[in-house]
């Protein structure tokens, strides 16, 4: 977060030197766009995939913690019932085998937010660098000098919105065949 605020106030900083600096060649002044990134690479054909493919995992992945999760409540549960007829030394012994459970369940919990993250940055990578790429041919064809992520911008102009054109031509294979690098760090 403090990232994109720190880039915000740089763009805002440059915007607001770049007219006093303007030459003659550029009587209208700075062309600026915006796109959402997030949104562009979420909407597109893959992206849509890989939304999907992701929520399939997701939803394995929390059936199997909540059978374990409903697992450890039923042992909790007799545990408790037999309070009255265990042992101090054997009650003691299976409530702290049972927190044990639990916290491998958190544990597993975890490891599965870390896996599915992994899996939804690789998988999503590949849509990031053809959405920038797209970007930037948009950016070069029709002469904008910056294009910003919507999301640091407090209002714009619908028809300074890329989005819906990136995510078509995307979607329509308009790909540049070498994306080249990404000038911009905080579209992740």
């Amino acid at each position: 977060m403090k990232l994109r605020s720190l880039l915000l106030i740089g763009l805002l900083i440059g915007m607001l030197a770049v007219p006093a600096v303007a030459n003659a060649d550029q009587p209208q002044g700075m062309r600026v766009a915006v796109v959402d990134v997030q949104r562009a690479m979420m909407q597109t054909e893959d992206g849509l995939r890989v939304q999907a493919t992701l929520k399939k995992e997701f939803d394995k992945k929390q059936q199997e913690l909540n059978k374990k999760q409903a697992d450890l409540q039923k042992q909790k549960e007799d545990i408790d019932k037999q309070s009255k007829v265990l042992s101090k030394d054997a009650y003691q012994k299976k409530l702290e085998e049972l927190q044990k459970q639990m916290m491998e369940l958190q544990t597993l919990f975890v490891d599965y937010n870390k896996e599915l993250e992994k899996q939804q940055k690789e998988k999503t990578e590949p849509i990031f660098e053809k959405i920038m790429a797209i970007v930037k041919r948009i950016a070069t064809t029709e002469n904008y000098d910056i294009v910003v992520d919507k999301t640091t911008v407090a209002y714009v102009r619908t028809d300074l919105d890329l989005t819906d054109k990136a995510i078509q031509m995307y979607n329509s294979g308009q790909i540049p065949t070498t994306p080249s690098p990404v000038t911009s760090s905080s579209a992740k």
